[in-house]
């Protein structure tokens, strides 16, 4: 299609879907132009978008800041700002499509992943905010029962720290558990986006190979999200979960244009957004083309790589400890939500 970009192909031609990963006033109003659906925020971006923003959002920050509040509230009130100044740009596609798209993440204290009261009844404040907000869990085991939890009463949730099989899998079937337990006490069930964090897998892999001297290049490497992300979504669609996947975390272009195709959303950030907007790539659907069986069969000689591929490669008591979630949640809880605590 003569005068059109690579981004434009996927949307018209495709069944792909994606968000816009920031919540900062310009990239944002560029990324719906191109065509975004959706915003994905978490601490980590929304501190970047309160500091970029300081001068357009002062009364309100100003506002935060002259409470004095404790840490903790300090920064999920400095968050607010962020998630709600954005909810307003999504809140037309919202409205247009009766509620399946135009939803902005809103991202639950990484510091208490493993409280589950701490978190729903964040959860429940976050919900509040804007009829538009998706409420961002991560994927631990108290995450997840959280998770079920929400869907019951009704709020769409985003389950995050999340870059494997076993956990998207564990995130579907406690949404159709929440679906069953809304639909029984007459309530409309909330949504579901269960994240895969592709390109932080990737990251975690790559330094488990360099550690222990596994014999594996970089294009094994690469393969190792896309299988996992290619294996989950056979599989949702063999078991036909509600749960909508949301690819994340992207580290090149292969990310998209090899799940191109998938009834799927990709998180794309602004610097991604560009390459796809200024690249001639190949404009076909990817989403069927197996990960080659030598690539798989070098990347099992990490068990890293079982646990994430594999459908029974951890029990939800497991994803915790995963590897690549302790560095995410580290992320987003020191260059994120402490900053945020410490916003001046």
């Amino acid at each position: 299609m003569a005068g059109t970009t690579y981004l434009d192909w996927v949307l018209s031609n495709t069944s792909t879907k994606w968000w816009h990963d920031s919540a900062e006033s310009a990239e944002l109003q560029l990324g719906l132009q191109r065509g975004a659906v959706g915003v994905t925020t978490n601490p980590f971006l929304s501190n970047i978008a309160l500091v970029k923003n300081r001068e357009l959002w002062a009364p309100a920050i100003n506002a935060v800041l002259a409470q004095n509040l404790p840490p903790e509230q300090k920064a999920e009130a400095l968050m607010h700002i962020a998630v709600t100044r954005t909810t307003e740009k999504l809140i037309h596609e919202f409205d247009a499509t009766k509620g399946q798209s135009g939803f902005v993440c809103a991202q639950v204290n990484p510091l208490r992943a493993g409280d589950r009261d701490c978190m729903l009844s964040m959860a429940r404040r976050f919900h509040r905010w804007a009829p538009n907000i998706a409420v961002k869990l991560p994927a631990t085991s108290a995450g997840i029962d959280v998770l079920e939890d929400c869907v019951a009463e009704g709020i769409t949730v985003t389950c995050t720290v999340s870059f494997t099989v076993p956990q998207v899998v564990a995130i579907a079937e406690r949404h159709r558990a929440g679906i069953a337990r809304a639909k029984a006490s007459g309530v409309t069930p909330g949504k579901c986006f269960a994240v895969i964090m592709i390109g932080r897998l990737d990251d975690f892999l790559r330094e488990v190979a360099h550690d222990n001297q596994v014999s594996v290049s970089e294009s094994d490497i690469r393969q190792a999200g896309l299988a996992v992300t290619k294996r989950a979504y056979t599989l949702y669609r063999e078991r036909g979960y509600e749960a909508v996947l949301l690819v994340a975390a992207l580290r090149g272009d292969y990310h998209l244009t090899e799940l191109a195709g998938a009834d799927l959303i990709m998180s794309i950030a602004p610097a991604f957004q560009d390459v796809f907007v200024t690249q001639d790539l190949p404009r076909e659907e990817r989403i069927g083309r197996p990960i080659p069986e030598d690539a798989i069969e070098r990347l099992r000689q990490m068990p890293e790589f079982v646990r994430a591929y594999e459908p029974d490669g951890m029990t939800p008591a497991e994803f915790m400890a995963f590897g690549a979630t302790q560095r995410t949640l580290c992320q987003f809880c020191e260059v994120g939500w402490k900053l945020m605590e410490s916003y001046r």
